[in-house]
């Protein structure tokens, strides 16, 4: 392969997936103590496995947030209504253990200083129209067709869970066509019960196999990236009628990758769900997408990855960076520079532009936080300024 040639992968996973689910309750807390008090502080975890869920950490807010009813609304929502599923929002216990937030970290966010130290990354570039990488795009579009054909019932042995992954080659760094799409999906027991013989097993899978590439690959796959035959896996253990949180436990912020650029740019030292806007791994990490996607739709560069760094109780950042590879039309120096004049990087002032007390957290929960319509960090509204 020359330089500049390679096959990059990146994956995503379902709003089913046990590790979803928790940063789906959790955002959904967040949300319910904004709604009503804007002001409120929270960092909320979540873990989920068999027939139960977890919700801890640090809440400081005016309201009552009904968690157990938030906790079990969310599960019926993503389709785990029912004991055959593996999971059932009816019968699950819900354990909460919630305390204030601590008094050492309350007195930094007081004084309007970040409310944790860390590096955060923003990233954009122009291979999509979205300014994000087309792997991590391509397969939030596959998960995201797995499930509204799941709810819409076009395909009725589906479950929740579920997981895309897209391999895209690379010509002279441009993305040139598909290689591989691996998609794994819960589904119902087809033939067999729970114990199929190796002719019906053989029988589910080409069901599944036909089903999922009609109805789900072939439609979210770009006819100008297939060039010959690429390669399809679905299931490719053979089964996968176990799932959700019966099958492997969940925990909030353990898909930082599939949340940000699909490994394609660097993530920072934190995840987002369940955390307000005073925490800057999550309110940084989208002022940077921000400023990156507006950089780059201003024509200063092809790719452009931002850092910015903080410490606890100090509103400026400690450190901002601003790489091109090599596709800038001015140095990283002088966009650093522009960042600067053109941006408000402190807790205060992120958390203004990008109107962050509002309950919009819920929808960032499933399908990546990033080049998506519908948020404020997503806004082109800087590039006639820039």
């Amino acid at each position: 392969m020359k330089y500049g040639d390679f096959l990059f992968s990146s994956e995503s996973v379902t709003e089913g997936h046990p590790d979803k689910i928790a940063d789906q309750i959790s955002d959904a807390i967040l949300d319910a103590a904004l709604k009503d008090d804007p002001a409120s502080r929270v960092a909320i975890e979540t873990f989920v496995t068999t027939g139960l869920v977890v919700v801890g950490g640090e809440m400081t807010t005016k309201t009552y947030v009904d968690i157990p009813g938030l906790v079990r609304k969310t599960i019926k929502e993503i389709g785990y209504d029912h004991s055959y599923k593996g999971f059932d929002y009816n019968t699950c216990g819900v354990i909460s253990t919630i305390d204030q937030q601590s008094g050492d970290i309350a007195m930094g966010v007081d004084r309007l200083g970040a409310g944790d130290q860390g590096m955060m990354f923003g990233f954009a570039c122009d291979e999509t129209p979205e300014f994000m990488p087309l792997p991590i795009m391509l397969a939030h579009k596959l998960t995201k067709q797995l499930s509204e054909i799941r709810k819409s019932g076009k395909i009725e042995f589906l479950r929740p869970d579920g997981k895309s992954q897209v391999t895209v080659n690379y010509k002279n760094w441009i993305p040139d066509s598909i290689d591989t799409v691996v998609i794994s999906t819960q589904h119902d027991p087809l033939f067999g019960g729970e114990n199929p013989t190796k002719a019906q097993l053989a029988k589910e899978h080409a069901l599944i196999e036909k089903e999922v590439t009609e109805k789900i690959i072939k439609p979210m796959i770009p006819k100008k990236l297939i060039k010959g035959e690429y390669k399809i896996h679905i299931n490719p253990t053979g089964r996968f009628v176990t799932g959700g949180p019966m099958g492997d436990t969940g925990l909030t912020g353990r898909k930082i990758i599939v949340d940000t650029y699909g490994g394609y740019a660097r993530h920072g030292g934190g995840a987002f769900s369940g955390k307000d806007s005073t925490k800057v791994d999550r309110s940084a990490a989208y002022m940077a997408r921000y400023i990156a996607k507006n950089l780059v739709a201003a024509g200063y560069a092809q790719k452009l990855e931002i850092q910015v760094a903080y410490a606890i109780g100090i509103a400026e950042p400690v450190s901002i960076m601003a790489e091109t590879f090599r596709t800038g039309k001015i140095s990283g120096e002088e966009i650093v520079k522009l960042i600067r004049k053109h941006f408000d990087l402190t807790p205060a002032g992120i958390i203004k532009k990008l109107q962050l007390r509002k309950p919009v957290f819920g929808a960032t929960a499933a399908y990546g936080h990033f080049g998506r319509e519908g948020f404020a960090w997503e806004k082109l509204d800087m590039v006639d300024k820039l």
